[in-house]
């Protein structure tokens, strides 16, 4: 137990300490992991700690990164990316494959070797390249979208690579112990047919998509009741892991298989809330593999052969970027665009690590070319963040204009987010979706979803007094939030985040009563409404009408006391106090006494009809006032 304690204690204090100081000096927070990891590695050694043990465990955050980026995807956009897809992605993995072997070769390798070496260092870091696009806010530009489609393909292509990789061994190569070496995970194919495998794979494929549709529903919507985020996050653990257990079941990337499930669950009114659940803990996990990545580093052999690795490692890099230039120039890849995915993905990736381990137990790589292919996709993942670096200060300050391109896709992130869809935010909703408008729906209620569901509305499960869920829902894109939940608390919560957090959001909030108007407007919020002040208002204006005052007088009264009650649920939320009772509230009881007096508020019926027909206008705040708080019906 302690053993694990000083493991723990020793990564999470290195990233707390490497990765502010590395984005304060600019280079991103993978460089600060990697450097984190470096600083590490004699203490680890020391300690004798296995660290390709822990990162095999880390990599599964990279499973769980491509199960995020799978929710973000709409399965319509995943087919609009068809064509970038298989033409720049295939083309960029043929290309790179194709040039490392021909130099290989002409170098005097084997072409088994070579052609192991190529397809290894054809892929790219997923792990690095999105988690730094989405940190400077490159991902949906033309070279973000064209980097994502050719790393998609990359974690497809790691499947067929696999197979290919046996068939490069050695004649006459065997495993020392009848292919069992590796075989002690779990395996449901591993002495099928080939026909039986590719039917178990398709039934794996199939259960995956099946169950993303039809079982998420109804399970999450069971745990929903529970009412415990610990189980919610719990239940999202596990279906992420099942899902990654099955696909290594039957010989498939996991990385895969959780994308596939997440594109399924795209429109799932649940996205936002697993997206919440599961980021944190993909946070953690790629933070320890790019610590894992730099602790990893033989520097033994790395000093001894230092000019032949970096040598290596940047004709790696230029290999790349040359075949990746020439294909956005293909693919019409513009501009400060072309660059970023040139610079970008030129580095070797994470799964470069697992096709390395693979080559070698299937005897297509010798035992003396592995640890040098090691140091070399390590190396290349250090330097990337440079290349981010490059990007960002000598390459994009030179174009100043933005490069045209065609306009993203509608997402479901709406130009307003509804928290609760009740019969007060319900009615909201509606509104602003006859007018034209796109709304996001937050909802925490399983029951009140499946009856929007039947009837075709558009909502998510979340509870929206999370910031990280508010964060996924798009709200430092939206305009308006309407805060419309039951919750007097988490309502004041959720105003007081996003009016700090936030300040360009307009924020309106649903008040049940006068003292919970006051706690919203002293959070932030300027524009509250009491959900039963206008059917109370519309209520005594139909009272008045039955006892004899005639339609017109009647409204011009409701509308004056409408008024006169803005005003002074202004006066007095500037006196009271939230720790102070309202009858101790000196100031607080004394300007209410001056304001029934004073105006219409607590007056006789009589003076209502006899002021609105003498035209009386009560009492308004100046326009400072007036926009300072609306609190009406």
């Amino acid at each position: 137990m302690s053993d694990f304690l000083i493991l723990a204690f020793l990564f999470l204090a290195a990233g707390v300490a490497a990765v502010p100081l590395a984005s304060l000096a600019g280079l991103g927070s993978v460089l600060g992991y990697l450097i984190a990891g470096i600083a590490l590695s004699p203490v680890l050694t020391l300690l004798e700690v296995d660290v390709v043990s822990i990162q095999h465990f880390a990599e599964f955050g990279v499973v769980m990164m491509l199960f995020l980026v799978g929710l973000e995807l709409e399965p319509k956009r995943l087919w609009a990316l068809r064509n970038r897809l298989m033409g720049l992605g295939g083309l960029q993995v043929a290309g790179t494959t194709a040039l490392i072997f021909a130099v290989l070769v002409l170098f005097g390798m084997d072409m088994r070797i070579a052609l192991a070496i190529g397809l290894i260092l054809a892929m790219s870091s997923t792990a690095i390249v999105l988690q730094t696009l989405n940190e400077k806010g490159l991902m949906r530009g033309d070279g973000g979208q064209a980097s994502f489609s050719v790393l998609l393909f990359q974690d497809i292509a790691v499947i067929p690579i696999l197979a290919l990789i046996p068939l490069l061994a050695m004649p006459g190569a065997h495993h020392p112990h009848g292919g069992e070496e590796h075989g002690a995970s779990l395996s449901i194919v591993a002495d099928m047919a080939g026909w039986q495998v590719a039917l178990v794979t398709a039934g794996a494929i199939a259960l995956v998509v099946a169950g993303g549709m039809f079982l998420t529903r109804p399970v999450f919507r069971y745990i929903a009741h529970a009412r415990l985020r610990e189980i919610f996050v719990a239940t999202a653990l596990a279906f992420v892991v099942g899902i990654a257990l099955l696909m290594t079941m039957v010989g498939l990337s996991p990385a895969l298989g959780t994308f596939l499930a997440g594109v399924v669950l795209a429109n799932s009114e649940y996205r936002h809330e697993l997206e919440s659940d599961i980021d944190p803990f993909r946070g953690l996990l790629l933070g320890l593999f790019f610590m894992t990545v730099g602790a990893a580093i033989n520097f033994g052999l790395l000093w001894d052969e230092l000019f032949f690795i970096l040598g290596a490692t940047v004709a790696v890099m230029v290999a790349k970027a040359a075949v990746l230039m020439a294909l956005a120039m293909v693919f019409r890849v513009r501009g400060a665009d072309k660059y970023l995915f040139g610079l970008g993905l030129a580095q070797a990736g994470e799964f470069g690590f697992v096709l390395t381990s693979f080559a070698v137990s299937s005897f297509v790589l010798p035992d003396d070319i592995a640890p040098r292919l090691t140091l070399i996709i390590t190396l290349s993942m250090m330097l990337t963040p440079g290349m981010f670096i490059l990007y960002d200060r000598l390459i994009q300050p030179r174009f100043h204009r933005p490069v045209e391109r065609d306009a993203d896709e509608i997402t479901p992130k709406g130009q307003a987010i509804i928290a609760g869809h009740g019969r007060f935010g319900g009615i909201v909703n509606r509104m602003l979706l006859a007018a034209g408008y796109q709304t996001t729906v937050l909802d925490h209620s399983a029951a009140q979803l499946d009856m929007l569901r039947t009837y075709g509305v558009q909502a998510f499960f979340g509870d929206a007094s999370r910031p990280d869920l508010l964060h996924a829902a798009g709200i430092a894109e939206a305009k308006l939030l309407v805060v419309a939940i039951d919750d007097k608390d988490q309502a004041e919560a959720i105003v007081h985040h996003v009016h700090q957090t936030y300040p360009h959001v307009h924020i309106i909030a649903r008040a049940m009563d006068r003292r919970h108007v006051y706690r919203l407007y002293s959070a932030g919020c300027r524009d509250i409404i009491r959900d039963t002040f206008d059917s109370s208002v519309r209520t005594g204006r139909s009272a008045l009408e039955a006892l004899g005052m005639h339609p017109f007088q009647a409204e011009r009264t409701a509308r004056a006391f409408v008024s006169a009650d803005r005003h002074a649920l202004y006066e007095l939320a500037q006196l009271w106090k939230p720790d102070v009772p309202d009858t101790q509230n000196e100031a607080y009881v004394k300007m209410a006494r001056t304001l029934m007096t004073d105006t219409v508020l607590g007056a006789p019926m009589g003076a209502y009809h006899e002021r609105s027909t003498r035209g009386w206008t009560p009492p308004t705040p100046d326009d400072t006032k007036a926009d300072a708080v609306r609190s009406d019906g």
